[in-house]
């Protein structure tokens, strides 16, 4: 049994722009994963999936908007993130565990015809399910992400970043998300970023996350992402991207989604300027390329 913490209500009180209904589904091992679920049901779903070490607070500017352009919109808090719960063990949080994760919520939900938005680690895992569910999956914009298979060398902002998120005494989770943008974040707003971890004993999951990049050929889960590239390499469904200008540790890696994957031609392919926290930044240009996106592909 997976022993887990949860952060206390109170610290979601009153964040800025932040007062949507949560929901809760319970998983495997009786861990309960948060979400937003905004928007008609029968309308077509968004399924937005953040990264490392944000949680769905980032995507508090994309949500109204997408859902007056007659979507539902679906995100969830990663298990260890935001109002989700928190295994206090390093080693409950796997790659894989995070798929067999995500994979239940999908299927409890029943999520079907989905647009899939991920940015960060919302691809490592998001573009896997793509691949493992692929009908319940019509179309996808990728932001700032990639699916490492351990045969390209990581940057060195990516190794440091590493480095930084194991030693670093004060692991400041707002600060981090901070430092990933073009423009200075208010307090409050970095104060909203921290309020799910209280103390060091509720960032495990944030901690070690970058560790579980696969960087080596012979990890496991560098295997499985090259046989999703299989799959990737056949997708004909649309498929988007729309990187940040100023994310270093993502450059580039929007020309190699638009060089294998079908579905990338004819798309309307652009960089916004932000950095690697894109949704914070551009947050309302984002949804609007997003409706444009689903309505051309109509």
């Amino acid at each position: 049994m997976i022993e887990i913490i949860r952060t206390p209500e109170e610290r979601f009180e009153n964040l800025p722009d932040y007062n949507f209904a949560p929901h809760y589904l319970e998983l495997t091992d009786g861990i309960r994963m948060h979400y937003l679920d905004e928007g008609d049901k029968a309308n077509p779903t968004v399924l937005l999936l953040h990264g490392e070490p944000s949680w769905s607070f980032l995507y508090r500017k994309m949500i109204p908007i997408l859902v007056a352009n007659n979507f539902r919109v679906v995100t969830p808090d990663l298990i260890g993130f935001g109002k989700s719960d928190k295994p206090k063990k390093q080693s409950d949080y796997t790659y894989q565990n995070h798929m067999d994760w995500l994979t239940s919520f999908i299927e409890q939900l029943n999520l079907s015809n989905m647009l899939l938005f991920c940015q960060d680690w919302g691809g490592l895992t998001g573009l896997r399910l793509v691949t493992q569910m692929q009908d319940r999956f019509a179309m996808v914009v990728a932001s700032n992400t990639t699916l490492p298979t351990g045969n390209i060398e990581m940057p060195e902002v990516f190794l440091k970043w590493r480095e930084f998120s194991q030693k670093s005494p004060d692991f400041d989770i707002g600060k981090v998300i901070d430092k990933g943008t073009v423009a200075d974040l208010s307090e409050e707003v970095i104060a909203a970023y921290n309020a799910p971890y209280p103390s060091e004993e509720y960032k495990a999951g944030a901690r070690i996350f970058p560790m579980l990049v696969p960087v080596e050929m012979d990890d496991p889960e560098s295997a499985k992402n090259r046989s999703a590239w299989e799959i990737l390499a056949q997708w004909e469904k649309p498929f988007l991207t729309i990187f940040g200008d100023q994310d270093y540790i993502m450059k580039g890696a929007e020309v190699v989604f638009q060089k294998i994957i079908p579905g990338t031609k004819g798309q309307d392919h652009t960089h916004l300027n932000a950095g690697h926290f894109i949704q914070e930044e551009k947050g309302e240009e984002l949804a609007e390329l997003i409706v444009d996106f689903y309505q051309k592909n109509q």
